[in-house]
């Protein structure tokens, strides 16, 4: 079986060291890139995830994220941070973070986020747990689920990985209202930690990127989010 590698993006000596002797330990191939502009230069396709400072000289954490995402680069990505407000767990999301993680941490906790994020992704690329092969389309709202791409009015929106199982998530089960609960347990099923506000935060920023069509997602206070297919017009 192929070893899993990571990349750990620190301009901490002492914490790089650390994350590498430990997730060495648990069976990662694990290099370390001092900044992210070493990092860019260091990353290839064979990564299964970046472990990515905020905080650093030159090029910060979250540039770096929405760099790749930019490129379509859609590695996952788990922040360190010591910045531990809502507001930087938003950005974080916003720019392609699949979790967030907050100094001081515990080593056992980022082994288990690290072990939940890699194995979410492989489960999510040997199939779809919830979504037929083909295309959802709603008038002008079109999801191409074998190109895992979204298009509104006939216009590619850039969506994250985890925006992009959540849209296809609502709106493959029209007009259902799904509890947060249910949300949780079907995209981040494997992954410790995740909380109600986790979700919101995404449908947040997914709602910004649905522009016009933004109503499609109502929130049902107390109960949950649906795809309200009467929100949209031809």
């Amino acid at each position: 079986m192929m070893q899993e590698k990571i990349l750990i993006v620190d301009d901490d000596c002492n914490i790089c060291e650390i994350l590498e002797f430990n997730l060495s330990n648990e069976g990662y191939k694990v290099e370390c890139a001092y900044s992210a502009e070493e990092a860019l230069k260091k990353l290839t396709p064979h990564y299964s995830l970046i472990l990515l400072d905020v905080m650093m000289g030159g090029m910060s954490g979250y540039k770096m994220a929405e760099k790749l995402r930019k490129e379509n680069n859609q590695i996952p990505i788990v922040f360190l941070t010591a910045k531990d407000s809502e507001n930087d767990m938003l950005t974080g999301f916003s720019v392609g973070g699949d979790d967030y993680i907050s100094k001081p941490f515990s080593i056992k906790e980022v082994i288990a986020r690290v072990k939940a994020v890699v194995k979410r992704v492989k489960s999510t690329e040997k199939k779809e747990n919830f979504a037929h092969s083909g295309k959802i389309s709603y008038n002008n709202i079109i999801i191409d689920l074998e190109a895992k791409e979204f298009l509104i009015d006939n216009k590619r929106v850039v969506l994250t990985k985890t925006e992009f199982e959540l849209i296809t998530l609502l709106a493959n089960n029209p007009d259902k209202i799904l509890s947060r609960d249910d949300i949780i347990e079907i995209i981040w099923h494997e992954t410790p930690f995740i909380t109600e506000r986790t979700v919101d935060v995404h449908i947040t920023r997914l709602r910004k990127k649905l522009g016009k069509y933004a109503s499609v997602i109502v929130n049902r206070s107390g109960y949950g989010y649906k795809f309200d297919t009467d929100e949209i017009r031809l």
